[in-house]
């Protein structure tokens, strides 16, 4: 197949890499020339446009930021869906409001073309080792089609339902993780007072029954959030927001899970003013 992927960021860039490494015809674009230089012995060709790409590819992978970076690459002017052929699929790889994969597929539709989500986490480490787990939504065939190369940078993959099942789950598992780090650190804090140092506290419970990436996250930064929040504050933010308005009030309101990530947001917020 022709693979087509825009969005080379520090998690982007290795999945485009893996896809190349596993001997697929594969085209770049980017905003940023820079980008592309790791690329520039790689054999991948490089386009003009995210038109470009699309005449050069049966599928296109999307890793970019938001929501409106996705519309616009995609179906923007001189976008994606400028040159991709009737058949042809798109993939968001990218965190977005599931309806934001839902109004590109009905614009995809009018051409013949398809879309697929399929949000990832494992972040640079995991693209690069080929285990990002890759949560899919999308019709049967269509994923079916994007599996090879879904593949190559996702170990597992895993088809959740129709087209947004990947990012309501993506979302669903940014939430928890969020929540958790409310948790933790309330946890921490509660283990101070009472005379037990933090982060051998954080040592014990990670090998133990309470155990998560949150803890092994907040440890691993001293046992506080600074860092997290300076890191990734934005992103979780935008994020539980989503949750926020897919689930809407109704199932938010008393959910213990939001309720805890949105406390954590407010540690974060604390911090930044």
């Amino acid at each position: 197949m022709r693979i087509g992927f825009i969005g080379l960021g520090s998690q982007g860039g290795p999945m485009a890499q893996r896809i190349i490494d596993a001997g697929e015809e594969v085209t770049l674009w980017a905003r940023r020339p820079a980008t592309l230089e790791p690329f520039a012995a790689s054999g991948a060709k490089v386009a003009g446009s995210p038109a470009e790409v699309g005449a050069a590819s049966d599928i296109v992978c999307l890793c970019v930021v938001a929501d409106d970076d996705v519309l616009e690459v995609a179906a923007g002017p001189d976008g994606v869906l400028e040159g991709l052929s009737e058949g042809g699929i798109i993939v968001v790889h990218s965190t977005v409001h599931p309806d934001t994969c839902r109004e590109l597929a009905k614009r995809a539709a009018r051409t013949g073309v398809r879309v697929v989500d399929a949000p990832v986490s494992g972040g640079g480490r995991g693209a690069e080792s080929g285990t990002l787990l890759v949560m899919v939504g999308g019709a049967d065939d269509d994923v079916a089609q994007c599996m090879p190369v879904l593949s190559t940078y996702g170990d597992p993959v895993v088809h959740l339902g129709d087209l947004g099942a990947g990012q309501t789950t993506k979302l669903l598992n940014n939430l928890l993780f969020t929540a958790n780090m409310a948790t933790v650190v309330d946890t921490l804090s509660l283990g101070a007072s009472l005379g037990v140092e933090p982060l051998r506290l954080a040592d014990v419970i990670a090998k133990g029954t309470a155990r998560s990436f949150a803890l092994e996250s907040i440890a691993a930064s001293g046992g506080t959030i600074e860092r997290i929040a300076a890191h990734a504050g934005n992103l979780l933010r935008k994020d539980v927001g989503l949750v926020g308005d897919i689930a809407g009030p109704e199932r938010t309101s008393g959910n213990a899970t939001f309720t805890a990530a949105q406390a954590t947001l407010d540690k974060i917020e604390v911090m930044s003013s």
